[in-house]
């Protein structure tokens, strides 16, 4: 199976935009060649601005590049494009509903050595709680590509999260991709798996490893976490009765909280929660940081099993 980081497929999305989009700009916090926008800055300089180490520089930057007509793209290490730059995004952008995308690399544990301080495990709480925010995590190279071609014409405020492991090409260029619309990668019947980003392919995993034990789960990919693809989460918790979802970032807030807020005003249903348990993270290769936070498809087994146990007449209560 083919590996590429998310980021690279923000790259050439970006570099299609500039052929495509004249109108596209892209800024960056002097991590150009880590976002990959140093392709776009080599073919499109006229187009391409370095603010430096100075993300709520760039965040104002990009608010002002949006009120002139431009689409601007600002990238930075995910932890600092929005760790240090909420105030900005809140006013300059957010509150002014201005078109400007957020590119967020080296999202989750995939910093590995640079540990617990580049590591962003919040991003998806700090974003979507902003009024008007778009909260994107594609789960491989292709859906990032496709993801930030799409952001250049979504109305409002994109963030974009990307990651620098490689991860295994999941997707095809077949497939529609639309923002707010998850992609159902599996169906089942017993329990739905919703995860992004990485998880997706750990979730897959999963879900092939407990087939043999008689458990039919359903995967849906919800790459974007806002807006939220309700229709697929009601369905899901109406036709499997329980829900499991996997994310490479903290449970408070994420994609979990997200999924939980449909399911219960809709649906009701048990549900657990894989993800980072209220703490930060720490060095180590990405590898292993995945199994020390209990991220691999094992640990998505184990949550199955356990919700499965509180199901209503579910599928551990039929066996």
């Amino acid at each position: 199976m083919d590996m590429k980081p998310t980021r690279d497929g923000f790259g050439e999305g970006l570099m299609e935009l500039g052929k495509t989009h004249p109108n596209v700009v892209a800024l960056s916090g002097d991590l150009e060649d880590s976002a990959r926008a140093h392709w776009f800055k080599k073919q499109y300089p006229d187009r391409f601005f370095s603010v430096g180490i100075a993300e709520q520089d760039m965040i104002g930057t990009a608010a002002g590049f949006a009120m002139a007509g431009k689409v601007p793209f600002a990238c930075s290490f995910a932890q600092f494009v929005t760790g240090k730059t909420l105030e900005q995004l809140r006013m300059a952008v957010c509150y002014q509903k201005l078109n400007v995308k957020i590119v967020g690399s080296h999202g989750g544990l995939s910093v590995g050595a640079d540990g617990a301080t580049a590591e962003a495990l919040e991003e998806f709480t700090h974003m979507r709680s902003l009024p008007g925010m778009a909260v994107i995590a594609p789960c491989d190279s292709l859906e990032a590509k496709r993801a930030t071609i799409a952001a250049a014409d979504y109305p409002g405020p994109v963030f974009l999260r990307l990651g620098r492991a490689p991860a295994p090409m999941i997707t095809k260029e077949s497939e529609p991709y639309i923002i707010g619309k998850s992609v159902l990668m599996r169906k089942g019947g017993d329990v739905t798996l919703i995860a992004c980003g990485l998880m997706v392919e750990h979730s897959l995993e999963a879900a092939e490893s407990l087939h043999k034990e008689g458990i039919d789960a359903r995967v849906i990919n919800m790459h974007t976490i806002k807006p939220i693809d309700k229709d697929a989460i009601v369905a899901a918790a109406k036709e499997t009765g329980a829900l499991v979802t996997v994310e490479e970032h903290t449970v408070l807030g994420g994609l979990g909280g997200a999924v939980a807020e449909v399911v219960v005003q809709n649906q009701p249903v048990p549900m657990r929660f894989v993800g980072i348990q209220d703490r930060f993270g720490t060095s180590g290769d990405p590898k292993e940081l995945l199994k020390h936070f209990k991220l691999m498809p094992a640990d998505i087994a184990v949550a199955v099993r356990d919700v499965l146990r509180v199901k209503p007449n579910g599928a551990a209560a039929r066996r």
